[in-house]
């Protein structure tokens, strides 16, 4: 069979090793993926692999392409900046998509007109505006505002009352209630009023204190000579500047200017959140969801997030990431292009002190961002009903998969083996049907699928041939069964199926990081495009299900260990608990000194030497494979013991 690669293949020593920019379009012209490399030959050269050995989304994207371009460029930091504009103005389905998850606000100063306003917009091209922000809550935003008039009294007015009460002479309608302050107002001249104005503007820039000292000199003054109505309204801005001071609290010195970026990503989605830190203080944040596709790496996508981020603003001079982008330097160059007049931009990961806790912060909400992303698309019906139509015409089912169960395996080391299975009803959880079972010999993890295939399979064959109806939430059947696992598992899985004689469930598993699915008698796996509803549901299903296993698993070990220190003289259920609690994991109990066991909570040097010597006899440093059965209750979940599969 003919390559079709081989039509739009370039021939030996035709591409240049100089650094640049390349593209692959379809038969319609349309962009496909836009990649750059430092050498386009070595680069190019790994497209025209053996198609076997490519990634699965990789190979889907040659299979349309029909076209292959390149672009030359003196240096990395141009190919960097050329990538970008090209995948701004192209975007190309292959390349990740970035989705600002809303339009936030911002405050902008209109410094263009001749008396400027302090207006809330969430438009960003306003000429002659001088931005701060963005921030995430317009709620909040509007009551700084409204301390910000206070403090810095300034035009409310709009243009067309401005223009109407500066011909006539006559103050404006909102200046004669005393709710504007521009010249409209014939109390302030422009001149004082554009003084007023640059004051906001150095004030929000970077927290000028200045203005605050002159309030409270003025105010002094003021009650001095006994202008007491004065003075009153001076310490009524005073009070508004430290209330919107308060409100912007410091995280960093007085001096520094930087944008934090945090991410978390998974196999299909991304998360970043920036925060925005001018004179030491959080002035704005804002977040992206990002669809990842052809294995682009968190210093890809960090890459991407960055030069999005300052399309239309001014990078500050310091930039903290999680980590180092690959071509740092031309990062750096490209984002020093934006500030021609202002120097270099650094990008650095912080490792200790208040940056670093701040970039834990930007990583945490990252990751509170993508799961609200998860969820919210979980919730949608449409989405959800698409999902399983979908999954029912890749799968080749007769019937749309409304019953789901999933089942995964997890162990320590190949000790304490257990497995989960969950069930998705509707493309919702099921938490009522959820099981639990202890594996107590097995081989590998083809092993313990096929005993826990085997085990459920052995409860719906004993229903069908007692003709027995469906009662309960575990004894009904499903239309899908899905493992965790590559072909391996899968073959294991068909084979406990055939073993009980069922042949009416579906079954597939799918491998992690490809998120691959397979079927059990297809050499290949079916390829679901990476934002298709459907590969959503079958990932967020083997999650949950990981998940649920790794939970019970890190349970019997806690209740087992808890159970062997039961046995140590004056070390009572109480003391256990809080043992456990003061090194937060067994793992941890079990590697630590008898030093830092005696530094826990109601524990002495001789009690943490008798505790030490009861973990050596009972040989509790490791758990062997074939523990004892103990009881574990768990109110969403029954535990399923070695024999069948009852309730």
């Amino acid at each position: 069979m003919t390559d079709h690669r081989s039509s739009f293949r370039p021939a030996a020593g035709e591409i240049p090793t100089s650094p640049g920019v390349y593209r692959f379009s379809d038969k319609y012209g349309r962009v496909l993926y836009i990649g750059k490399a430092k050498n386009l030959r070595a680069r190019l050269a790994n497209y025209f692999q053996p198609m076997h050995s490519l990634m699965p989304r990789t190979r889907h994207m040659l299979s349309l392409a029909a076209k292959l371009d390149w672009t030359v460029v003196a240096t990395d930091t141009e190919s960097l900046i050329l990538e970008h504009t090209w995948i701004t103005e192209y975007k190309p389905p292959f390349n990740v998509q970035f989705k600002d998850d809303k339009t936030y606000p911002y405050l902008a100063v209109t410094l263009r007109e001749e008396a400027p306003r302090l207006i809330i917009t969430r438009n960003e091209r306003i000429r002659g505006a001088k931005y701060f922000g963005p921030y995430p809550k317009v709620w909040a935003l509007r009551e700084t505002a409204g301390l910000l008039q206070q403090a810095f009294p300034i035009r409310t007015c709009n243009d067309g009352d401005y223009r109407r009460a500066m011909e006539s002479g006559r103050p404006c309608l909102a200046g004669q209630i005393g709710r504007c302050h521009g010249p409209c107002s014939q109390l302030i001249t422009i001149d004082e009023h554009r003084e007023r104005v640059n004051q906001l503007v150095s004030f929000l820039g970077g927290n000028d204190t200045s203005h605050l000292r002159a309030l409270q000199r003025s105010m002094r003054e003021a009650a001095e000579q006994q202008r007491y109505e004065d003075a009153a309204r001076l310490r009524d801005q005073i009070q508004a500047v430290e209330h919107v001071m308060e409100k912007n609290a410091i995280v960093l010195g007085l001096d520094v200017n930087l944008d934090v970026f945090g991410l978390r990503a998974d196999e299909l989605s991304a998360a970043a959140h920036q925060f925005i830190v001018r004179g030491g203080r959080i002035r704005g944040e804002r977040s992206w969801v990002v669809d990842v596709e052809l294995d682009d790496s968190p210093e890809t996508l960090l890459e991407q997030v960055i030069q999005s981020a300052y399309e239309q603003s001014e990078p500050p001079p310091q930039v903290l990431v999680p980590e180092l982008p690959g071509d740092a330097e031309a990062l750096e160059e490209a984002l020093g292009r934006k500030r021609p007049r202002r120097g270099r931009v650094r990008v650095r990961v912080p490792e200790r002190g208040d940056k670093a806790r701040l970039m834990e912060r930007a990583v945490l909400n990252a990751g509170e961002h993508l799961i609200r992303h998860k969820l919210k698309r979980a919730a949608d019906l449409t989405a959800r009903t698409d999902a399983l139509a979908e999954l029912q015409n890749a799968l080749g089912m007769d019937e749309p998969p409304l019953r789901i169960e999933c089942i995964d395996v997890s162990h320590l080391q190949g000790t304490g083996v257990v497995a989960s299975l969950v069930v998705f009803e509707d493309g919702l959880p099921a938490k009522g049907a959820y099981r639990k079972y202890r594996i107590e010999q097995t081989r590998d993890d083809t092993d313990s699928i096929h005993q826990v295939v085997s085990r459920r399979a052995a409860q719906l064959d004993h229903a069908r041939r007692a003709g027995e109806q469906p009662s309960g939430v575990y004894r009904d059947r499903p239309q899908l069964i899905i493992v965790d696992g590559g072909e391996p598992q899968v073959k294991a899985a068909a084979r406990a199926l055939a073993e009980a004689g069922i042949d009416d469930i579906a079954l597939c598993g799918v491998a992690k990081r490809l998120e691959e699915i397979w079927l059990p008698a297809d050499p290949f796996p079916v390829i679901l495009p990476r934002t298709s509803d459907a590969l959503f549901l079958v990932q967020r299903i083997r999650d949950e299900a990981h998940r649920f296993a790794i939970t019970f698993q890190r349970q019997r070990r806690s209740t087992a260990i808890a159970s062997q220190l039961a046995d140590v003289p004056g070390l009572g259920p109480k003391r256990v608990q809080g043992l456990l609690k003061h090194f937060g994991s067994v793992t941890r109990l079990r590697a630590a000194t008898a030093e830092e066991i005696a530094s826990a909570p109601g524990v002495g040097p001789r009690l943490a030497e008798q505790i030490l010597q009861h973990l050596a006899r009972s040989g509790a440093a490791r758990e062997p494979a074939g523990s004892a059965k103990i009881e574990v209750r768990n109110e969403d979940a029954a535990v399923d013991d070695a024999g069948g599969g009852g309730e």
